[in-house]
């Protein structure tokens, strides 16, 4: 089976520097789900000594469909820059549709203007993106949902429910589980979650103070049960920590945590390490790359470039992506 070309040609793949093993990834799905070679074009990609971000296409993209696959990790600016800069340089080759792949979207958090005087920095990338070139956008499990009606242009927003919960499914027996939030902005995603697996659902209450984080209380009881513990990211993993802590103290027996984004910023790290003694297992994706000395025993770390082919596979021939769910 030939690679199958859309209204927009060819499927190329551009690698940003924040992703080259998930680009190598989608690459090797889509190589063997339509039987040709996809592999990430020739591009440089690098510094000048002034600290200007360079890129260079060696391979013509024109009339093509083209992915930019770069995940928003840290330095987050340094590669946000590198994305637009990649838009524009494929943009001015007369690619025929630009998608840029954002597995992490950094800056969700700052959806709103919640103090006087503050941006709203979601919506101004959003429309950096667009501005800079692109067509589309495919992201997975964006920290605020209503961030999609920053986008004026279409895009999958995806999430990583279907590959943690398939995980989930194979190795913890549900018949004294309950899933719990690690707080109440998660509420909906908890919801699912419960749903899905058929068990109790509680919810951990926090307080923001000066000092940091503080889970409060729980909602709902875990006393002699196992619990799952979920999110969509991890930060510092100081509430993570403290939600762990209450957990204990209000007699949860065996803790597992699943969540979509190692964020893993300042002390998460060293929080994360005092957690893994105590948990069952700590599941989550690669749509941000660890270094090896972040790396801990707990950890179950889940590939999602698979499911990304299988979305761009989708956009480039026209089909459902809303059918994958439902196989």
């Amino acid at each position: 089976m030939s690679q199958v070309p859309g209204m927009y040609g060819d499927i190329k793949l551009l690698a940003g520097t924040a992703s080259p093993d998930l680009a190598q990834e989608i690459s090797a799905y889509l190589t063997e789900a339509t039987g040709a070679e996809i592999r990430p074009i020739d591009a440089v990609i690098r510094k000048f000594s002034n600290d200007n971000t360079y890129v260079r296409l060696d391979e013509s993209v024109r009339g093509q469909d083209v992915y930019i696959i770069q995940t928003l990790s840290r330095p987050v600016n340094d590669h946000l820059m590198e994305l637009m800069i990649a838009l524009d340089a494929v943009r001015r080759d007369s690619a025929g549709r630009i998608t840029a792949v954002i597995p992490y979207l950094a800056y969700a958090r700052s959806d709103k203007k919640d103090v006087p005087r503050a941006p709203i920095t979601a919506r101004l990338v959003a429309d950096m993106l667009e501005v800079a070139g692109a067509d589309r956008y495919m992201t997975i499990d964006l920290h605020a949902g209503q961030i999609q009606g920053f986008f004026r242009i279409p895009g999958d927003v995806l999430t990583a429910f279907h590959i943690l919960k398939k995980h989930v499914e194979e190795t913890i027996p549900r018949d004294n589980l309950t899933v719990a939030t690690a707080d109440l902005g998660y509420a909906k995603g908890g919801r699912n979650w419960a749903r899905y697996l058929d068990v109790p659902l509680a919810f951990i209450e926090k307080n923001r103070t000066e000092e940091g984080v503080s889970a409060k209380s729980i909602v709902g009881s875990v006393k002699g049960r196992d619990v799952l513990l979920v999110d969509d990211e991890v930060d510092s993993g100081g509430s993570l920590l403290e939600a762990v802590n209450l957990l204990e103290r209000q007699g949860a027996r065996e803790i597992t945590i699943a969540f979509t984004h190692p964020v893993f910023s300042g002390p998460a790290i060293e929080n994360m390490r005092k957690i893994s003694e105590r948990v069952r297992e700590i599941i989550f994706t690669n749509t941000l790359p660890l270094k090896p000395e972040e790396l801990l025993p707990a950890m179950t770390i889940l590939p999602v470039g698979a499911f990304l082919g299988e979305v761009i596979r989708r956009a480039h021939q026209g089909l459902s992506v809303g059918e994958m769910f439902n196989e």
